[in-house]
C-alpha cells in the first residue's frame, strides 16, 4: 500500500509540475507544420478506425477546469481568432503528455515488481496516450480550419 500511495504522490506531482511548465514554456517554440508536431495522412485514417471523434470529449480537458488560462475548445464564429493559440496549444499539450509518459516511467523505481508495472502501464496508456491520440486528431482540422479562415481574409 505504500508503494501505490508513493506512486499516486509522484504522478500528482507530475500533474502539477507540467501544467505550470505548460503555461510558461514560450508557445513560439512549436511549429504546428514541422516534425514532430506535423501529422502525417495516414494518422488521420488511424483516429478515424480509433473512432476518436466520439470519445475525445468524454476525457477530461484542461480548458473545462481553468477556463481563465486556457482557450476555450469549442469553436464559434467569435472565437475563430483564438484559432492560431488553439493550434499551439495542441502542440504543448502533445508534448507535456509525451513528457509525463516518460517521467512516468519514474513508477517503476518507487515501485519495482507487478505492481509497479501495471501502475506504469495504466498511467502511460490512459493517463496520457489517449490525450497525444486527441491533440494529433485535432491539429490538422484546426489547421485546416484555420487555412480556410485566411483565405477568406
Amino acid at each position: 500500500m505504500k508503494h501505490f500511495l508513493m506512486c499516486l504522490l509522484y504522478i500528482a506531482a507530475l500533474g502539477v509540475l507540467s501544467f505550470v511548465v505548460g503555461r510558461l514554456i514560450p508557445k513560439h517554440w512549436f511549429h504546428a507544420d514541422r516534425f514532430p508536431w506535423v501529422c502525417h495522412p495516414a494518422e488521420q485514417k488511424l483516429w478515424k478506425r480509433l473512432h476518436v471523434r466520439k470519445w475525445q470529449a468524454k476525457i477530461p480537458d484542461m480548458s473545462r477546469i481553468f477556463v481563465k488560462i486556457m482557450p476555450e475548445k469549442k469553436l464559434t464564429k467569435e472565437n475563430y481568432e483564438n484559432l492560431p493559440r488553439m493550434i499551439e496549444e495542441t502542440c504543448v499539450a502533445e508534448w507535456t503528455h509525451i513528457l509525463l509518459s516518460i517521467a512516468g516511467l519514474g513508477l517503476l523505481k518507487i515501485w519495482s515488481g507487478v505492481g509497479g508495472v501495471c501502475i506504469t502501464i495504466i498511467y502511460i496508456v490512459l493517463g496520457n496516450l489517449p490525450f497525444i491520440v486527441v491533440q494529433r486528431y485535432n491539429r490538422p482540422r484546426l489547421q485546416k480550419l484555420f487555412a480556410m479562415q485566411q483565405r477568406k481574409k
